[in-house]
């Protein structure tokens, strides 16, 4: 796949349509991502590793993330095959997955999840890059094609929850994983490769560094750390909260159903009502930082493993919300020679640098002081976010600049 630098209309190499595939690429690429996050740390309980280490092995992805999310995205720009280099990144996370459940020792789980992280952090931002591609000039929604991730995301939870409190984290795990992404990678070789309809410009070096020369787009990018800290310590260590509060494997898999199950309404809310205006978007993720922040306050005061299925039911407002709003307010402030670059930065503040932070003091803090306090530093984080939109919002009401300054000047 490449993009139209021309702003003509894309063409395809075949009369196949790519969307009902690419609705179903997401259905289980977004399906195998659940049953790795959530129930991998449980596969690494059971193998005896504690809180802290559970937390540093999965701090191995974001901070991997740091350097692959560049690398492909630089590769997407250069190279304007999305897809082509989705596939290259789904056969390597397949491969180095199998020898992920293999390996006996700590160091050499360690050594073989740096490798497999460098194939996997990337491929959601990627795939928001795909997924732009085949619809732009088509009049078609990002959100309907990224509702099926999270229609994925659900009903899988909810399936592999029920398989591996029968069968086990192991080998329920490793057979689940696999699958998905065998399938997952099947989709992405049949799905049609995209044409430009006109010329373009190879893309030259240093895209980060043009992206990066806009203060606004890196204070987004800032105070989006501060909010993605708490939810990757949800997404680390929810799961172990559950089972430590009593809660069986099945539950979990209705935990992580729960939290993903109304995204789709949600993505076709904000198809129906968002506004492509600076102020709207930052008023947007003011709203979902606070919600953010009653989340984790709740989190915090939790005495019943179902209370959690039950508050888990607002992340489909707050991660869904953010993640739309970031992934358009991402496209107005990147031209489009960038694109692949924009989205693998917006994914590094959101799972990178957040995550390594989220891994190491989660753990740290799970192990220490218990899962409450844990949760309480995370709704701090979440109301300095939330301060942070509020006043860039209404820096730029009173300025009066409804558009955002791209990395191009325009």
């Amino acid at each position: 796949m490449s993009h139209d630098q021309s702003n003509q209309p894309h063409t395809f190499s075949s009369a196949r349509s790519p969307f009902v595939p690419l609705k179903a690429f997401n259905f289980f690429l977004y399906g195998a991502i659940a049953v790795f996050a959530s129930f991998f740390p449980l596969y690494l309980q059971d193998r005896g590793m504690s809180k802290l280490e559970i937390g540093t092995l999965m701090a191995i992805g974001p901070f991997v993330s740091l350097v692959a999310n560049p690398f492909w995205g630089y590769l997407v720009d250069r190279l304007e095959n999305t897809r082509r280099m989705l596939i290259l990144m789904l056969a390597g996370t397949l491969v180095l997955a199998q020898l992920v459940f293999q390996v006996q020792s700590y160091t050499m789980i360690y050594l073989t999840m740096i490798a497999f992280f460098f194939f996997q952090s990337p491929m959601f931002a990627q795939s928001n890059t795909m997924i732009l591609g085949y619809i732009d000039g088509t009049g078609r929604k990002f959100g309907a094609f990224r509702l099926w991730g999270s229609i994925g995301w659900a009903l899988t939870a909810a399936a592999a929850g029920f398989v591996i409190d029968r069968a086990g984290t192991s080998p329920g795990v490793p057979w689940l994983f696999t699958g998905l992404i065998g399938a997952t990678l099947l989709l992405a070789v049949v799905l049609p490769s995209l044409r430009r309809a006109a010329a373009t410009t190879v893309v030259a070096p240093g895209g980060f560094r043009k992206v990066m020369s806009n203060p606004t787009f890196t204070a987004f990018l800032l105070l989006g750390v501060l909010v993605s800290i708490p939810n990757a310590m949800n997404g680390t260590f929810m799961t172990l909260y559950i089972t430590d509060l009593g809660g069986s494997r099945e539950l979990v898999g209705w935990a992580v159903f729960s939290a993903s199950i109304l995204e789709a309404a949600i993505f076709m809310i904000f198809d129906r009502f968002f506004r492509r205006r600076l102020g709207f978007m930052l008023i947007c993720l003011t709203s979902v930082s606070v919600l953010f922040a009653l989340r984790w306050y709740l989190m915090s005061t939790v005495t019943d493993p179902m209370q959690i299925v039950y508050i888990q039911m607002m992340h489909s407002v707050t991660y869904a919300g953010y993640f739309y709003v970031g992934t358009h307010m991402t496209s107005m402030f990147v031209p489009d020679s960038f694109r692949g670059t924009g989205q693998a930065l917006f994914t590094l503040s959101w799972s990178g640098v957040s995550g390594i932070i989220a891994g190491v003091l989660g753990g740290w803090m799970f192990d220490n002081f218990g899962a409450p306090m844990m949760y309480q530093s995370g709704t701090v984080l979440s109301v300095i976010g939330a301060v942070g939109f509020a006043a860039m919002g209404y820096t730029f009401y009173r300025s009066g600049q409804q558009a955002p300054i791209t990395a191009s000047g325009k």
